[in-house]
């Protein structure tokens, strides 16, 4: 198939153009450059810059979109939630119009577990409520309400997939955010001397050993969903899945396990619970693994740590 695979050269889009492009697929990277990386394009796509909002003549000859163009900063979101709405929403619907306009109507869409808010159970199944807590979980909340419409109005075929902590590397794709804010990149970090100490936030929360415990999925896993989700569009219908490991770890544990990766002590600094911070995130992938087939190869969490360890050594 010829694909788009917009904000393919971030994190997680790389590792699935990369994945596509192997399985076979013509892949068209289609990234503002605002958050991603050029290097980080894979061999053989072939790379537009330009905003999601403006994809246009990009989708000439497309079969399906592959969507992961979008602003993730939960803080940032807060501070400048018109910058989200505007992007995350104002640029999807713009995106999906000329998707129509072009005769596409086939699209993944990267969502988020942030969709949720604070959950009433763990682990948390798709027919939760959601309840998002900030603009970020909001504006790609909103875009899976439109994408709902849009296949019951214009017959759009779509899947969204709900990501809970995506870690680890594929290869040479690795995570590279400008602003880090995820425990694993941050806390590795620590180990090559660019960061002096970790934080924990709270240890006196219900859980094995007081602090937060949340769902680490591996990126390949986590990429191979959306090669499963391409194949499973149905027009007029959306379809929801979570995607997560289905297994909790703690704080503690992620410190833990990168010490023993690393052989570097790591040294962590403990500090009050953040507003806002569930005790447990865990996430039910059975949907996901019931109707596609799709279950996490690497759910192990010193594969995900010693394989973003190896990929953030050799850069």
């Amino acid at each position: 198939m010829r694909l788009l695979v917009t904000g393919g050269a971030g994190y997680v889009g790389s590792v699935v153009a990369a994945q596509l492009i192997e399985a076979g697929h013509d892949v068209t990277v289609l990234d503002d450059l605002s958050t991603g990386h050029q290097d980080a394009v894979p061999d053989g796509a072939r790379f537009v810059r330009a905003d999601i909002a403006a994809a246009g003549d990009a989708l000439d000859g497309v079969d399906a979109v592959l969507h992961f163009a979008a602003k993730s900063l939960v803080g940032e979101s807060v501070e400048k939630p018109g910058l989200y709405w505007a992007n995350n929403l104002g640029g999807t619907l713009a995106l999906l119009d000329a998707m129509r306009d072009k005769g596409v109507g086939r699209i993944v869409f990267s969502s988020t577990a942030a969709t949720y808010g604070e959950p009433e159970r763990s682990p948390i199944q798709e027919s939760d409520p959601t309840r998002p807590t900030n603009p970020y979980g909001a504006s790609k909340l909103a875009v899976d309400t439109a994408l709902s419409a849009y296949a019951r109005i214009r017959g759009l075929g779509a899947v969204s997939l709900r990501y809970f902590n995506v870690a680890g590397a594929y290869g040479r794709y690795r995570e590279r955010h400008t602003v880090e804010t995820h425990l694993i990149p941050n806390v590795l970090k620590v180990a090559t001397g660019d960061r002096a100490s970790v934080s924990v936030f709270g240890t006196d929360y219900p859980t094995t050993d007081g602090t937060c415990v949340r769902d680490y999925i591996h990126v390949s896993d986590l990429s191979r969903a959306h090669l499963l989700a391409l194949e499973a569009i149905t027009p007029g219908e959306h379809k929801i899945y979570n995607l997560g490991s289905g297994t909790g770890f703690t704080v503690q544990e992620v410190i833990s396990v990168c010490r023993e990766v690393t052989g570097h002590a790591i040294p962590a600094v403990v500090g009050e619970r953040r507003a806002g911070d569930p005790a447990v995130l865990v996430a039910s992938s059975a949907k996901i693994q019931r109707e596609l087939g799709w279950k996490a190869e690497r759910p192990a969490l010193r594969d995900i740590v010693s394989d973003a360890w190896n990929a953030l050594s050799a850069k």
